[in-house]
Formats: C-alpha cells, structure tokens, sequence
C-alpha cells in the first residue's frame, strides 16, 4: 500500500514504527489493575412512549432532543429501553479482560462483590483476584453517534488506603506488584480518595518490592465531580508517583479538554493544545489524549499525533477508551516507542468497537499490519 494513503506524515511514521517494533508474539507476565469494579448493563433506547414501536431513538442528539422538548413542555418523558446485554465493567474489569485475551497474566484488585459476584468469577475464573467491596452498577445506553452512562458508583466512593490494607494486606500487594509489567490505576473521578491510596502504594508498598512495576498507567475518566481541593490533592500526588515509577496518564477527549481547563485555564478545539497543558500540568512521564479521530501523545521527547478513522457501524462503543488503554500500555509493556504505543491503542479500540469482541493479539497484530487501509 502507498504510503499516501496516510492522511499525515506523522500518522504514517508512527505506524510504520509500530509495525516494525510490534513482536509476533506477546511477551506475557503479571499485569495488576485496581481499584474500582462495576457490573455493566449496555442498552438501547427504544422510543418516546408515543412514538410508534419500531422507532427506535438512534442519536444522542435525539434523545437530548426529546428531553428538551419536555422539560420545555413542563412535562415527564418515558423512554422504553432494553438490555442488550451485562457484563464486568470499570478499569480493572476492562483492563483484566483484554490483557487475559492478550496471553497475559492479570491481577484484580477491585470491588468484584462481598462475596465476589457469580459475574465476576465466572469472567475471571482463570486471574487473580481480590475484593475490595461491592461493584458499581453502570446502565450504559449505546447509540449510533455516542453513549450515555448513568452510574451507581458503589463501593469505590468509601474506598481509601486503609480499606486496601484491611482487605487485601500489605504482603499480598507486595507479593502481587513485585515484578509486575504493568499497574493500571482507575478512576480518579470515582475513588475520592485516590490521592491516598497512590501515596500509600508509594509509601509502605513500593519500598518493600524487589523490582516496582515497568509501567504505571493511570486514568482519571470524567473529573466534573471533582472538587477542586481533591482533585489536586490527587495531581500532586500523582507526581510524587511519577518521582519513583514510570507514570502515563490517560485521558479521552472531553476528558482532556475538563483536565486543561481546570488544570491549565486553557480552553481550546485542538486535542493537542490541550495535551501540552495536560502533560506541563502532571509533571509525569507522558499524557496521552485519546478520541474516535485523532489521539496524541505528549511527553519530553515530543509531541505526536496519530490519526485514525471512526468505525462506521460501531458494534460496541461502551469502554472503547479502556480498550484504548489495554493497547496503548501493551505497547509500552513491549518496548514500543510512544508513538508506536499510540497505534496499537488506537488499533486495539477500533477492532472492540468494529466487532463488540476484545480482540486477540493475533487480531491486533492484523490490525496494525492493515492499519492504513482504514484511509482509503
């Protein structure tokens, strides 16, 4: 295929460097992502009770329509809905499942139920896990141009750093991070305690390990209800993180666009604006922005930009980011260049959404081989 058929020179340099460094096989190893835990119920809209049956509402746009148009009208709105199906959602789930797929050997620390849930083992049968609490629920309504996610955020609003000790102990997280390739850490915006609990890893586990971790990933997912006070308290403690690990942040579009805003007071169209006062602000390794078109890495060796194209009949868009995030952290686990990294996460994200299916290496592997043919 040309070369021309990229839509930029960094696009294709960056593909054509994850195609080089990607190996055939994955490397394999202990991956450990904490702490939150949700049961996801991914549903469809139906129609406004006076609609006709087989009007479905398709949009976003469409349904925010039919609410305007209520409220406008003084008047309740009943939508019918159905579920399409449930499965384990929120960081840890998500991450786990595609590393699982991936040939790796993931840990759950993570609210998976007290007792953990029939959901949770029966998914996660073959990892390790540990329960922190009861999950969140999640009823995530898929449309054809977004999603809209109404959350329970069950266990994880009351978790902190001495629950973690409580529950799981000292020696296990030892036991368990010692070595690992891989810690994934979400989300800020629903563990208002974050800040803590990172300290607590820094402070009484990672002086007990022999090797820390090789990567940490973090995400900070929807930070509105963020009060300010917390939300710094969860920044600076990000950067005593990145002080003694490798630390990458990463964040989708509107995500990035709230943490330039309230980090930076910078408020612009250009993810990648934003990614620079992102990555100034963090003071971390790297920070990665991530969207359907375009996702950007930032970091002091430069800042790239990769672009990939929207699936045009999503199977399933409801935690395309953490699938982003399951490629984009593989790629750094393998030793590919940042850019690279960027690539296999935007590959990874674009198969799940085309298929509704965590794909497999071999799957991500055709997909950064075919990579450019999403162009033509």
């Amino acid at each position: 295929m040309s070369p021309t058929s990229y839509p930029d020179s960094q696009t294709r340099n960056a593909v054509e460097s994850c195609q080089k460094h990607l190996p055939s096989e994955p490397s394999g190893g202990d991956v450990v992502f904490g702490f939150d835990g949700y049961v996801d119920n991914v549903r469809q809209a139906g129609t406004n009770a006076g609609a006709s049956d087989g009007d479905r509402i398709e949009t976003l746009s469409e349904f925010g329509e039919e609410i305007v148009t209520s409220a406008a009208a003084d008047s309740s709105l009943a939508i019918s809905w159905e579920r399409l199906g449930q499965r384990t959602g929120g960081h840890v789930s998500h991450l786990s499942r595609a590393y699982d797929t991936l040939g790796f050997d993931p840990t759950l620390v993570g609210m998976c139920g007290d007792p953990v849930l029939d959901i949770f083992e029966e998914e996660f049968e073959a990892c390790t896990m540990y329960s922190l609490g009861d999950p969140g629920i999640t009823d995530a309504i898929e449309f054809d141009d977004g999603k809209l996610m109404l959350m329970e955020s069950g266990g994880a609003a009351t978790l902190d750093w001495e629950s973690i000790e409580s529950r799981v102990g000292i020696e296990t997280l030892v036991d368990e991070l010692d070595g690992a390739k891989l810690l994934g850490v979400g989300y800020w915006a629903v563990i208002p305690e974050m800040a803590g609990i990172l300290d607590g890893l820094r402070e009484t586990v990672f002086p007990k390990l022999t090797e820390t971790p090789e990567h940490v990933l973090l995400d900070p997912a929807d930070i509105r209800e963020i009060d300010q006070e917390m939300l710094e308290s969860i920044v600076a403690a990000t950067r005593r993180l990145a002080d003694e690990v490798e630390v990458t942040v990463s964040a989708n579009r509107y995500e990035t666009k709230e943490l330039a805003s309230v980090l930076g007071a910078h408020t612009s169209d250009d993810i990648v604006e934003d990614a620079r006062v992102v990555f100034d602000s963090l003071a971390v390794d790297r920070f990665v922005g991530h969207s359907v078109k375009e996702s950007v890495v930032v970091s002091d060796e430069g800042t790239t930009s990769v672009s990939v194209v929207p699936v045009e009949s999503p199977e399933l868009t409801t935690s395309a980011g953490d699938h982003f995030n399951a490629g984009l952290s593989l790629g750094l686990v393998e030793g590919l260049p940042e850019a690279a990294a960027v690539v296999l996460g935007n590959a990874l994200a674009r198969e799940f959404v085309r298929t509704g299916e965590t794909p497999s290496y071999d799957d991500v592997v055709s997909a950064v081989t075919t990579y450019d043919t999403q162009f033509e």
